[in-house]
């Protein structure tokens, strides 16, 4: 295989497929900024509210705040537009895959979309809601490249070793594209989802051990390029 390359695909719409509010800022914030930085509109399908997340206990519904969280990060990022779904966060794994590739379809149909991006198999994190998505992303627009955020084989084995995650890296012959990124937009945005990251030592450490770069692979490749065959196994449990 060839050297990862630092350079985007050439696109005009780029729609980001998501689990949950800040997904689209703690995991893909800086690749984002890369596409709207190249003058492509970027728009975003995230699924869930985040209700059901342990961090940010708030005196009102988690969800109310973490849509208002996701709304500014999205104005930071340059998004054009959000989508949020309310499908019950945690229990994509439940619901009937067809539901979620047809929202996937609708939305790339709205918004042009001539590429999807997505957390990478496995789902970074190996939780079950980042699996689901992008599943309903590869499903909902067959004819559409898909673009996976991944992690560094390195960077993954570290964070596991450190807090007892369950990271899913690569290998330096899976990724595609190398690109080099600032983070300080990416940044600004991740302060937008206070109630996720304060505290937050985990997304802290990830963002100090990749420094200015991010590993990106296809899933669907533009043009003739095939699916990739599945990697190895994901974990099976969330990692709180």
């Amino acid at each position: 295989m060839s050297a990862p390359v630092d350079d985007l695909p050439a696109v005009a719409s780029v729609l980001a497929v998501c689990a949950h509010p800040d997904d689209e800022s703690f995991g893909l914030g800086a690749v984002l900024t890369r596409f709207t930085g190249a003058g492509a509109t970027v728009s975003m399908l995230c699924l869930t509210h985040g209700e059901a997340s342990t961090l940010g206990r708030t005196d009102r519904p988690l969800g109310e705040v973490r849509r208002e969280e996701l709304t500014a990060a999205a104005a930071v990022l340059g998004v054009d537009r959000v989508e949020l779904l309310d499908y019950p966060d945690g229990g994509l794994d439940h619901v009937e895959p067809g539901r979620l590739a047809r929202d996937v379809a609708r939305a790339a149909r709205e918004v042009g979309a001539d590429l999807l991006v997505v957390f990478d198999e496995g789902g970074i994190t190996g939780h079950p809601d980042h699996v689901r998505a992008t599943e309903a992303a590869l499903e909902g627009a067959p004819l559409t490249p898909v673009l996976a955020w991944s992690l560094p084989r390195p960077v993954a084995d570290t964070l596991n070793a450190e807090f007892g995650a369950g990271f899913v890296g690569r290998g330096a012959d899976d990724v595609d594209l190398r690109l080099t990124v600032d983070r300080s937009v990416q940044r600004q945005a991740i302060s937008c989802h206070a109630s996720q990251a304060t505290d937050n030592p985990v997304l802290a450490r990830r963002l100090e051990l990749q420094g200015d770069a991010e590993s990106l692979r296809w899933l669907r490749a533009p043009a003739t390029g095939p699916v990739r065959e599945p990697g190895p196994g994901a974990p099976a449990d969330v990692v709180p």
